[in-house]
């Protein structure tokens, strides 16, 4: 996984009064690049039972996103601001739950992470070469109440399903990041930066 595309990327900015960030972390291991995930409590409001990057709103206190994505990351899975190291950042997304999602993409140490807080019931590390094989991998369109038709990605890997927000910051990684192209699918006539 070459992250130097990444941290070339000149990505898309979108404004919201809602604000929040999300750390894609990358773990490497001898067997190959692996992406840690979390999945998201049954009980929350929003999004509950997905898979998700740790992650989550913008408090006044937060000098700036990349403080938010590191400062989540260390109350859901433990992770410590001075293990991480950032490297680049993917296109800002809105979101059905009326946010606009900064995402950073970093490097974080391959050790064990336990759940740290209530909004998180599992974290998951999936392995890159399950992810980029496409027999893991569908696609569909869906119609959004604003936005129209919108396309959505779906990964199969070990029990777990990545979908939605996800899984759009997940393919911008993989295409940037690997030799990992999004297959043909459906054309949905999405709107940039349609929430999913």
């Amino acid at each position: 996984m070459n992250l130097r595309p990444v941290a070339e990327h000149d990505p898309d900015t979108v404004t919201h009064e809602r604000e929040a960030a999300v750390l894609a972390g990358v773990i490497d291991r001898a067997t190959g690049p692996h992406v840690l995930f979390t999945k998201r409590a049954e009980h929350l409001e929003d999004h509950p039972g997905q898979m998700s990057f740790p992650g989550g709103g913008r408090e006044p206190w937060d000098a700036d996103l990349d403080e938010t994505a590191l400062r989540e990351s260390n109350e859901e899975i433990g992770l410590e601001a001075t293990e991480a190291t950032i490297v680049g950042r993917l296109d800002d997304i809105r979101t059905v739950s009326a946010y606009a999602i900064r995402p950073f993409v970093g490097r974080i140490p391959d050790r064990e992470y336990e759940p740290h807080d209530a909004e998180v019931a599992d974290i998951a590390v999936l392995p890159v070469a399950e992810l980029i094989d496409l027999d893991n991998y569908e696609t569909e369109c869906r119609e959004h109440p604003t936005e129209g038709s919108v396309r959505l990605h779906y990964f199969y890997v070990n029990g777990y399903t990545v979908w939605g927000a996800t899984a759009k910051m997940l393919v911008q990684l993989l295409e940037l990041a690997t030799e990992w192209e999004r297959p043909p699918g459906p054309d949905c006539q999405a709107q940039p930066n349609s929430p999913v």
